[in-house]
């Protein structure tokens, strides 16, 4: 399988310490923004979810001084936003805490006539359930989570469903698993034949007993370093974001991505404004920036997943748009699911459950 090289491979979900970046200087500021705003912006982020220049461009196109602070996964995020907004203009969320947010009155709705270059979003992306009409969010990346796999490690050098890391001994051992709740008992729900989203208490029970059986081969719960275990030989098998799998095989060829037959779930992450942010003006000057065509392509060449910018994908090698590890088939598409928001009863049954894997 063909991978594009980007320049700079970082993790998606990997948590550095510190805050981030600062970048400074001043051109011009539009001016629906300069009337209104102090040159500032105030960004929440994955570690290095964003193009390896878009921040630094950005100062020097617009003038705006931004500062980017970093979370470790949603829960982080919607932690720190539930107990009010300290101070950011934008956040990047994930389809279903999207709504989440949105119900909890957490999200701004966008003013759109400032994001004239929503005309370059994929039509596919403009109407979403989680976000009809695009009303708070603009799509940033999408993609899926399945197997990375050594193939000359695994027998046949091919994997084919999740009862490799959900139903079997056979790699015992040299199995990891992704460390969050959504993600485990989604999938396990679909190797069951069952809906990711499932609210079923008997399903979900039946996922509790299957993963609590399974634990004893399970090396670790990863805090989304599986990519890494699997480059360093730790493990032979790992449940893992699809982007971070295709940067780890650009260096191991040995290495290999797969949906499962089964099917998975089909993950976007947004950009959104929330609520009492000190610079929203800024924010939607920014929101335009990234959808840009060429900075969307830069930030695609860097974080390696699948773009909903139609305009930027255009610009993008046949080593990125054919690479099935970013852009799966249509017929593995259709086996997958979004994942939505449940309601917090469900999301409290969920994390019970959780709990109860973690502690057996």
């Amino acid at each position: 399988m063909s991978i594009y090289q980007p320049r700079f491979a970082p993790s998606r979900r990997t948590l550095l310490k510190g805050t981030g970046a600062l970048i400074a200087g001043i051109t011009f500021l539009p001016r629906f923004s300069q009337a209104e705003e102090e040159k500032k912006l105030n960004l929440y982020n994955y570690d290095t979810y964003i193009g390896e220049t878009t921040l630094a461009d950005f100062n020097g196109a617009t003038g705006i001084e931004t500062k980017m602070d970093l979370f470790a996964d949603m829960d982080e995020l919607f932690s720190k936003m539930k107990a009010g907004n300290p101070g950011y203009d934008a956040m990047v969320v994930s389809n279903d805490y999207l709504e989440r947010m949105v119900k909890a009155n957490m999200v701004t709705p966008l003013d759109h006539s400032k994001i004239p270059n929503m005309s370059n979003i994929d039509p596919a992306f403009l109407d979403p359930k989680f976000d009809p009409g695009r009303k708070y969010s603009i799509p940033y990346m999408w993609g899926t989570i399945g197997l990375g796999f050594r193939t000359s490690a695994v027998e046949g050098g091919m994997l084919d469903s999740w009862k490799t890391v959900f139903d079997s001994d056979k790699y015992a051992g040299k199995i990891s698993v992704l460390g969050d709740a959504q993600n485990v008992l989604g999938c396990a729900l679909k190797y069951l034949g069952f809906s990711f989203n499932s609210t079923d208490p008997a399903e979900l029970k039946k996922v509790e007993d299957l993963l609590v059986a399974q634990k004893k081969n399970i090396k670790v719960f990863a805090p989304d370093n599986g990519q890494d275990l699997l480059a360093s030989g730790e493990v032979v098998v790992c449940q893992e974001w699809n982007g971070d799998i295709a940067q780890v095989m650009v260096e191991d060829k040995d290495l290999n991505y797969i949906v499962p037959k089964e099917g998975t779930n089909i993950w976007e992450d947004t950009w959104a404004i929330p609520v009492n942010g000190p610079h929203p003006g800024n924010a939607h000057v920014f929101l335009n920036f990234i959808l840009d065509a060429e900075n969307g392509s830069k930030i695609a060449t860097t974080v390696q997943y699948a773009t909903p910018n139609a305009a930027a994908k255009k610009l993008m090698p046949p080593e990125y748009t054919g690479s099935p590890a970013i852009y799966p088939p249509q017929d593995v598409l259709t086996k997958c699911e979004s994942t939505i928001y449940l309601g917090e009863e469900i999301q409290k049954m969920r994390d019970e459950i959780w709990t109860k894997i973690q502690a057996a």
